[in-house]
């Protein structure tokens, strides 16, 4: 545009300025520092990311794995060794408490147990096998009841004479030692009583050594006990 054609009239603005220096720019002289801040705000972020790109190499996850597989790789052999000296302490222990304590106390406690049972029964059975109190049924019976020891037909010669004795030396002072016309029908030892003379016979067979099951009540033409003898008398001592 032309000086023609400049609508404006003229100003200061339009006044050439000195040789060199610019023109159409209308600034205030700055100072150093507003010349400087830029500088030192480049400075300032480019050391903080080299800090953040340090520090995140340092913490960077690949470097960082094979260290601790190392040290589970290294206690693995350390827990492997504890477990077994574990093991190890286990078997000893039960090895040695248990063969100790469970042989010791089985073998003394129960032998002693058993042994002292064993012998408390073995004291027992001759108490059992004593058979009846022979006094006693001789002081409920009557001693001078007529009691005949007879042998059978078929019986043993002289048995009934070792009766006889054996009731006498019980106190029994009217007893027959004879033999049995015919044959009785009894296949063993029996004795039988009259009425009223069940505990006289039960005396008399337990001197002679017949069981109480074999006595009984029955009809006798003479005697009030009578002994029938087919086998050997087993008498009490």
């Amino acid at each position: 545009m032309t000086k023609s054609h400049y609508p404006y009239p003229p100003d200061e603005f339009d006044v050439r300025g000195p040789e060199g220096s610019p023109v159409g720019v209308h600034r205030e002289p700055r100072s150093g520092w507003s010349s400087a801040w830029p500088f030192l705000l480049v400075a300032v972020v480019f050391a903080g990311l080299a800090v953040a790109v340090v520090g995140f190499l340092s913490d960077d996850p690949g470097g960082s794995e094979n260290p601790p597989a190392a040290q589970q790789e290294s206690a693995a052999p350390e827990s492997s060794a504890e477990g077994e000296a574990s093991e190890g302490d286990g078997s000893g222990e039960e090895s040695g408490d248990g063969s100790g304590d469970g042989s010791g106390e089985e073998s003394g406690d129960g032998s002693g147990d058993e042994s002292g049972e064993g012998s408390d029964e073995a004291t027992e059975e001759p108490a059992e096998e004593s058979g009846p109190d022979i006094a006693s049924l001789v002081a409920a019976g009557d001693t001078s009841a007529y009691v005949r020891v007879l042998n059978d037909k078929s019986g043993i010669g002289g048995e009934a004479a070792r009766g006889a004795e054996a009731l006498g030396a019980q106190g029994f002072s009217n007893t027959e030692a004879a033999n049995l016309e015919g044959d009785s029908g009894q296949t063993t030892n029996v004795v039988w009583y009259a009425e009223g003379r069940a505990e006289t016979a039960a005396a008399v067979a337990a001197i002679l050594g017949v069981p109480a099951e074999r006595t009984s009540q029955q009809p006798l033409a003479s005697g009030d006990v009578v002994v029938i003898i087919k086998e050997s008398l087993q008498i009490a001592e």
